[in-house]
């Protein structure tokens, strides 16, 4: 760890098995802003705690600001404070659809991400492999076999929270692929997603699909079907603005199929139904994803992100190129 008198303005907690920790990182990279990374271990857990209110990563400690570990305010934050390169898209309806899907990658693709790591047993073991190296400072411990599979055991344990069960496996394994090829064809046309320089929804879905890519059985579907999403991957690690933001109309070809196809079928009920589930204080929540029941226990926080998401999108409605999107792609609903 840097010594104190070298230390930066902004330290970075965080892990690179966390996709929360690799889209902060990602983007203070993207901002030019000069920070420590920690890698968070049993050498630093005491300073860590210090400064945590919860035991998970990314954790960010900056100059002017309150530590901060919720990814989606630490970009916001980090946006307001370094306003370039911009993040935020020119076009108003652009930018409500980058929230939307920030908050899809957050919370509905992280569920696929987790059961694909620790729903089969390949990628479990070697994903928990990395947790205790990681926790040992990179170095892997001699006798690690028993820590290994406890790491591996405690983490399937944690599937249902998620709803990342057996019940709903197939269920978010055609989500995550049927919207990676969709994003893929995106790609294929368009540098980052809303056109020459990377936002919110960039950071947040790549932070989650580079996490498949060190998992053996994801990564190989990922490099046969997507080629174009595993290098925009590979780039989003340091992301450099190539041109400017694009207006929606010249994105909607590719962009709207995604929401179409994927967002309007599995992410937006499932968020509805969460949020209101979470608004009314019932344990389980149940809701029909993509034609097919999909029950799990109720996410608070989930339900509060996508609340904070619906109420800046519905005021936006207004605004006709994004209404007709929604309208056309038939998510106009949830808003409304």
């Amino acid at each position: 760890m840097t010594k104190a008198n070298l230390m930066s303005d902004y330290r970075l907690f965080g892990a690179d098995t966390s996709p929360y920790s690799q889209k902060v990182r990602s983007f203070l990279r993207y901002k030019n802003i000069d920070f420590d990374w920690i890698s968070r271990d049993r050498g630093n857990e005491e300073e860590f705690q210090a400064q945590a209110k919860t035991p998970t990563v990314p954790l960010l400690i900056s100059p002017e600001r309150p530590a901060s570990q919720d990814s989606t305010a630490i970009l916001a934050a980090v946006e307001a404070d370094h306003a370039e390169p911009s993040a935020v898209p020119d076009d108003a309806a652009a930018s409500a659809l980058a929230l939307i899907l920030e908050d899809y990658a957050d919370e509905w693709l992280n569920k696929c991400m987790f059961l694909e790591r620790w729903g089969q047993k390949p990628d479990r073991d070697a994903a928990a492999l990395r947790v205790l190296v990681q926790l040992y400072g990179g170095k892997r411990p001699r006798a690690y076999k028993k820590a290994q599979t406890q790491i591996g055991e405690r983490m399937a344990d944690r599937l249902p929270l998620v709803g990342a069960t057996p019940e709903n496996a197939d269920t978010l394994k055609a989500s995550w692929q049927r919207f990676a090829t969709l994003l893929n064809a995106h790609l294929k046309e368009h540098l980052y997603i809303f056109g020459g320089r990377p936002s919110a929804a960039d950071f947040s879905l790549a932070a989650q699909f580079q996490q498949m890519l060190m998992d053996e059985t994801p990564a190989a579907w990922l490099k046969e079907n997507t080629p174009f999403l595993v290098a925009w991957c590979e780039n989003m690690e340091d992301p450099k603005p190539g041109a400017p933001f694009e207006d929606l109309e010249k994105l909607k070809t590719t962009l709207a199929p995604v929401f179409a196809e994927e967002l309007s079928k599995t992410y937006l009920p499932w968020a509805k139904a969460n949020a209101a589930s979470a608004g009314r204080r019932k344990d389980k929540v149940s809701a029909t994803v993509a034609d097919t029941s999909f029950e799990q226990t109720t996410q608070t926080y989930a339900g509060a992100a996508f609340d904070s998401v619906r109420k800046a999108v519905k005021s936006c409605l207004s605004n006709d190129d994004l209404n007709t999107f929604l309208t056309e792609t038939e998510c106009v609903s949830v808003f409304s």
